[in-house]
């Protein structure tokens, strides 16, 4: 007969292997939900692979949805660029989130023909961006928009990751990982058949897990970094990329492998050609 205390050894082991099976489930669900979040009134970077980067994570809760009006939706994007004029700005309300910027909407002319230039001056130094504008018309258009206000003028780059993925996010006037101008649009120039997907100097768009969510935040990537394929690809940098891999190297501010940069990073200038 099985005694009183072996019964109950045997229920602290099934407890122990219970216990241990839904940390590896738990651990696996965040590789597989690891979300790059943009500033809109829904969330804010990037996704999760070996590690979590998420907005509330910086102690910037997203703005609560409102039941009665969910706000426009849009389909999930195919990464096609849409044809000249039919990029759809879906508007943002800044009573949600307090911490977008009214600009009005951006003018979609035809885009270059060939790349643009992108020219980014920092406290650093200058980091040159070749852009993608015919890949990207829509977001290049927003970018024209945005550099026009003076928007990302002396503006600080708020985030740092160095584990699992490597990127610098920048892009945000508010500082909080929340901010942005008071409209969105779908993704395009998706990276769909590249391994990695967002190599090392790549510029991409930040955006939450919904559809339709890129506005004004951007990553740069500073080593190669595998995520889903879900990033607006904007351009890739031609110069100055060392400037992000020697501010990667000081780390993060609070000794973690995600938040704000110990060395400040600010743009001074933005402006795209």
């Amino acid at each position: 007969m099985t005694s009183s205390r072996e019964r109950q050894q045997r229920a602290a082991a099934r407890a122990r292997l219970a216990k241990e099976m839904a940390e590896r489930q738990a651990t696996a669900k965040k590789r597989r939900q690891f979300k790059i979040a943009g500033g809109a009134a829904g969330a804010v970077l990037l996704v999760l692979i070996g590690t979590i980067w998420a907005v509330t994570a910086l102690g910037n809760d997203d703005p609560p949805a409102s039941a009665a009006d969910p706000g426009p939706t849009a389909p999930a994007p195919t990464g096609a660029p849409p044809a000249p004029g039919e990029c759809e700005w879906l508007p943002e309300d800044v009573n949600v989130n307090p911490n977008l910027e009214e600009v009005g909407t951006p003018e979609v002319g035809d885009p270059p023909a060939g790349p643009a230039t992108m020219s980014i001056t920092t406290n650093h130094g200058p980091i040159e961006v070749e852009v993608d504008a015919e890949g990207a018309p829509c977001t290049y258009a927003s970018f024209v928009h945005l550099a026009d206000q003076e928007f990302y003028d002396d503006t600080n780059c708020h985030r740092m990751t160095t584990e699992g993925i490597f990127v610098l996010q920048c892009g945000d006037p508010s500082g909080t990982g929340a901010g942005g101008p008071t409209y969105k649009y779908a993704e395009e120039n998706l990276p769909v058949e590249q391994q990695p997907a967002y190599p090392a100097g790549t510029v991409a768009m930040a955006k939450t897990q919904e559809p339709a969510s890129t506005g004004s935040q951007f990553f740069i990537v500073y080593e190669d970094t595998e995520l889903p394929p879900e990033y607006t690809v904007l351009g890739t940098v031609t110069e100055g990329l060392e400037i992000v891999q020697d501010v990667a190297a000081d780390g993060v501010e609070d000794g973690t492998s995600d938040g704000a940069p110990a060395t400040e990073v600010t743009i001074e200038t933005l402006r795209i050609e």
